[in-house]
C-alpha cells in the first residue's frame, strides 16, 4: 500500500520527549545492521538516538534482520493469551509486512523502555491491558520502521517517496526496482528518526481483523517452546521449599539429619519463607523435604475453619462498612417502595491452579550479577525484590522471560514472592551453583495465594413501574492490596476498588444505591484471580437482576435493556447474544436458558447459557457469547480467550473451592481441587461485535458472566435459585 512517508527529521533528545508526550513510547525500532536506537519518554525517562558505531540494541520494539525477519520485542508475558501473536500483528499491519516474516521475543526487564502505560512506571502484564496499552505505541513503531525503509529506498533508487509502494514485506517502484526489508535494513538504520508518522485508516487493514496463525503454534506443538520448567543450566541444583503448614506460621525448629542423608541431597538451608532442600534432581529434593522434621510456631497463624470464617463475615455484614458508592437514600427507598428481595451470596477461596506451577532458575555470573529465568509477569517488581534479597542493585539482576504455562494472576504478585524465595535460597547456599526453585502442585494448591473468600448481602426493591427503586449491597472480603505498593492507588476513601468493582460501578439505572465493604484480614495470602473482583460481583449483580425481572414479571433481557439506556455497548452485546441463542424460546421440561451481561476491563460480554437439569445433575449444553472488545485484532484469539474464560469460570461455578479445617487447607492436587473436564465443557459460540473503538483486553472478561448465566438458566429450568458458588446442586433434589 502506498502511504506517503511522514517527514523524517533528526530530533534532539528534548524534541523527542516533547513530541512523544509523557508516558508514551512513540518509536522503538532497531536495525540489525551495526546501528541501533530507541526513543523513549516514559515518565521522565531518557531519549536515545543513534550514533555511528552503535551496537544493535535488543531493547526496542521492532528489529529487522538481513534475513528479512521482523522480530517484535514483546513487553508482556504470554501465558497462553496470545499476545505474542496480537502485538506483532499490530506492528506488521503498519509496517505492511508479510505475516510469514514476523517473529516475537520477550523483552528484558527494563521499565523505562517497556513500562505498561496503563499501570504507570512499571513493566507488567495483567488487567487485560497488553493490547490496550500497546495499541498506539506499536502502531507508531511499525509506521516509523516503514517510513525509514522507504527513506532508504529513496536514497538508493533516487525516486520520490510517494512512488515507493510497500506490500507484504517488499518495497517496489514502477521502474521495476524492488527490495525486501532485509535488503534495506542496513541503509534504513542510517535514516533520521521520524517524529510524526501517518497511521493506517482502519478500512485499509489487511492483517488486523483476520485470523492469522499464532506465532507460537508450531513451537508449542512440537515441544520446542521453552517454559521455565524446561530451563537447564550447567551444574544446576533443584530446590524445593517446605513452607509453614498454616498461613502465618513461622519456623520454630528443624532437624535435617535424615534429609541430608538422602542420596542426591546437597544442602538444607533456612530462609525467611521456610526450609529449602537443594539436590541434584527434583526427586531427591522432594524426598529430602519429606524427611525433614519441623516444628512450626502457629501463634500468629490462621487457625479458623471455613465455617468459622463465614460466621465472622456474617457478623461483620450486620454492621455498616466503608462506603464505596452512595446515591439517593437506599434505606428509605427500601422501606417505602414495592416488593423487596433479599439475598446472600457466598464465594470461597479459589486457587489459580495454572498448569505450570511456579518455578524459576537463578544463576550467579562471574561479576557477581545474577540471571533469572522465569515466566516473569511483573519484571519490575521481581527485579527489585530479587536485587534487595541478594543485596545488589537492580541493574545486577537480569530477567530472561520465557513462556508461562498459565497464570490467571498467580505469577503477578506485589511481593515477587517466588523470586524472593529463589534469591534467598541462592544467597544462603553460597551462589556456587545455579538453583532451580520448583513448586509442586501440592505447594501451589495448599500454599499459594488465593482469590479471597467473599460474602455478599443484597437488598433490592421494585418501583411502581417495574423498575428498580433501591439497591443496597454489602460485601465482606479480604483485601490483598492493603500493605502493598498498590494500596495508595487502589484504595479510594478507605475502600479497595478491586473488592467492589462490578458493583460500585454497575451500569444499571438505579436512583437509590448504597454499596459498602468490610475488610476481613487474615494471615491467608490472597491475590487477584482471573477477572479479580468481577469474578464474584457479576454473579451477585446478575442473579439479583434476574430475581428482580422475575418479580416484575418481565423478560430478563427486556428488563435489563430498559435499565441500560445510557450504556449502548452493554445493550448491543446483550441483544446480540439473546438473538443468536434464541433467548425466550419455549424449552422442554427440565431445560432452561439464562442470560448475563457484564463489563470488565473495558470489554463488554453477554452470555446465554442453555442447561438441562435432572434432579441434582446439571449439564451445561451450550453457551452463546457476544463480545465487544473494540477493534478485533485477531478473531481467532478472541474466540479462544472467550472459550477459555468461560471454561475457567464454569469450573469455579461447578465445583472449585479452597476450604480450611483449623487453618489447614483441605485440598492438595487436582483430585481434590478438580479442574473442569472435557465432558463438562459445553458447546460455545462466540460472536464478535464490529467496532471502531480502540482494542481492549479479552484474557479476563470471559469469566464473570458465565456463572450467573448458568445460575439463571438453572432457575429457568427448576424455579430454584443457586446463588452461592460453587453451586450446591443438592438443593435441586426434588425440583
Amino acid at each position: 500500500m502506498n502511504r506517503p512517508a511522514a517527514p523524517a527529521i533528526a530530533p534532539s533528545r528534548r524534541d523527542v520527549f516533547k513530541a512523544a508526550g509523557a508516558g508514551a513510547l512513540v518509536i522503538g525500532f532497531v536495525m540489525m545492521s551495526g546501528r541501533g536506537y530507541a526513543e523513549e519518554a516514559a515518565g521522565g525517562g531518557k531519549a536515545l538516538v543513534p550514533t555511528l558505531g552503535d551496537a544493535p540494541r535488543p531493547n526496542a520494539f521492532v528489529r529487522i534482520a538481513p534475513d528479512n525477519t521482523v522480530t517484535v520485542i514483546v513487553k508482556h508475558l504470554d501465558m497462553g493469551q496470545g499476545v505474542t501473536t496480537g502485538l506483532p500483528t499490530i506492528v506488521a499491519e503498519e509496517l505492511d509486512a508479510d505475516w510469514s516474516q514476523m517473529r516475537a521475543e520477550f523483552a528484558p526487564a527494563d521499565a523505562q523502555l517497556y513500562n505498561n502505560t496503563d499501570f504507570g512506571p512499571i513493566q507488567g502484564t495483567g488487567g487485560s491491558t497488553s493490547v490496550h496499552n500497546s495499541w498506539t505505541q506499536l502502531r507508531k513503531a511499525g509506521a516509523a520502521a516503514r517510513a525509514m525503509l522507504i527513506a532508504a529506498a529513496v536514497d538508493e533508487w533516487k525516486v520520490p517517496a510517494t512512488e515507493v509502494v510497500v506490500t507484504k514485506g517488499v518495497l517496489t517502484h514502477k521502474s521495476g526496482k524492488s527490495a525486501t526489508f532485509g535488503d534495506l535494513a542496513a541503509k534504513a538504520a542510517q535514516q533520521p528518526v521520524p517524529i510524526e508518522v501517518r497511521l493506517k485508516d482502519a478500512k485499509d487493514f489487511t492483517l488486523i481483523g483476520t485470523a492469522v496463525h499464532r506465532i507460537d503454534h508450531v513451537v508449542k506443538t512440537d515441544g520446542s517452546a521453552k517454559f521455565a520448567l524446561d530451563i537447564r543450566r550447567p551444574n544446576m541444583l533443584t530446590a524445593v521449599l517446605q513452607r509453614p503448614t498454616r498461613f502465618g506460621g513461622t519456623l520454630k525448629s528443624v532437624d535435617d539429619k535424615a534429609a541430608r542423608a538422602i542420596k542426591g541431597v546437597v544442602d538444607v538451608v533456612i530462609v525467611p519463607q521456610g526450609v529449602a532442600v537443594l539436590a541434584e534432581n527434583t526427586w531427591a529434593a522432594r524426598q529430602g523435604r519429606d524427611a525433614l522434621k519441623i516444628e512450626w510456631d502457629d501463634s500468629k497463624a490462621e487457625m479458623r475453619s471455613t465455617a468459622d470464617m463465614l460466621a465472622d463475615y456474617k457478623t461483620l455484614a450486620a454492621t455498616p462498612g466503608s462506603v464505596a458508592v452512595k446515591a439517593g437514600d437506599a434505606d428509605q427507598a427500601l422501606k417505602t417502595s414495592g416488593k423487596v428481595i433479599q439475598a446472600e451470596f457466598v464465594f470461597p477461596y479459589l486457587a489459580h491452579a495454572p498448569m505450570e506451577p511456579l518455578n524459576c532458575t537463578i544463576e550467579q555470573a562471574a561479576d557477581g550479577s545474577y540471571d533469572f529465568y522465569a515466566g516473569s509477569q511483573f519484571p519490575t517488581i521481581e527485579q527489585a525484590v530479587a536485587a534487595a534479597t541478594l543485596g545488589v542493585t537492580a541493574d545486577k539482576v537480569r530477567i530472561h522471560t520465557v513462556w508461562g504455562g498459565g497464570s490467571f494472576g498467580r505469577r503477578a504478585t506485589p511481593s515477587g514472592d517466588y523470586f524472593a524465595e529463589a534469591a534467598a535460597i541462592m544467597k544462603k547456599a553460597g551462589g556456587k551453583r545455579p538453583v532451580h526453585l520448583v513448586w509442586t502442585r501440592e505447594d501451589d494448591i495448599k500454599g499459594g495465594r488465593y482469590r479471597p473468600m467473599f460474602y455478599h448481602a443484597v437488598e433490592a426493591s421494585l418501583d411502581a413501574n417495574g423498575g428498580i427503586a433501591a439497591w443496597k449491597h454489602r460485601l465482606v472480603g479480604q483485601s490483598f492490596m492493603r500493605g502493598t505498593a498498590f494500596e495508595p492507588v487502589m484504595f479510594k476513601e478507605g475502600v479497595d476498588a478491586t473488592a467492589v468493582e462490578g458493583v460500585a460501578d454497575m451500569p444499571y439505572s438505579i436512583p437509590n444505591r448504597l454499596v459498602d465493604w468490610h475488610d476481613a484480614p487474615s494471615a491467608i495470602s490472597t491475590l487477584w484471580w482471573r477477572s479479580v473482583g468481577h469474578s464474584h460481583t457479576a454473579q451477585a449483580v446478575e442473579v439479583m437482576m434476574d430475581d428482580l425481572a422475575h418479580a416484575a414479571g418481565k423478560n430478563p433481557v427486556d428488563f435489563r435493556v430498559a435499565l441500560l439506556k445510557d450504556h449502548p455497548r452493554h445493550v448491543a452485546v446483550l441483544k446480540l447474544a439473546a438473538e443468536k441463542a434464541g433467548f425466550g424460546q419455549a424449552m422442554p421440561a427440565g431445560q432452561g436458558q439464562g442470560v448475563a451481561v457484564h463489563e470488565s476491563f473495558n470489554t463488554y460480554v453477554a452470555m446465554v447459557a442453555d442447561v438441562t437439569v435432572n434432579g441434582a445433575d446439571v449439564k451445561v449444553n451450550r453457551i452463546v457469547i457476544a463480545v465487544d472488545c473494540g477493534i478485533a485484532i485477531n478473531p481467532d484469539v478472541i474466540k479462544a480467550q472467550m472459550e477459555g474464560g468461560a471454561g475457567y469460570g464454569l469450573g469455579a461455578a461447578l465445583r472449585n473451592q479452597i476450604t480450611f479445617d483449623k487453618g489447614i487447607v483441605d485440598q492438595a492436587n487436582f483430585d481434590t481441587y478438580e479442574p473442569l473436564r472435557i465432558s463438562d465443557m459445553p458447546v460455545i459460540e462466540v460472536h464478535i461485535m464490529p467496532s471502531t473503538e480502540a482494542p481492549t483486553g479479552v484474557g479476563e472478561p470471559g469469566v464473570p458472566p458465565v456463572a450467573p448465566a448458568v445460575s439463571n438458566a438453572i432457575f429457568a429450568a427448576t424455579g430454584k435459585r443457586l446463588r452461592s458458588l460453587p453451586f450446591d446442586f443438592d438443593r435441586l433434589k426434588g425440583a
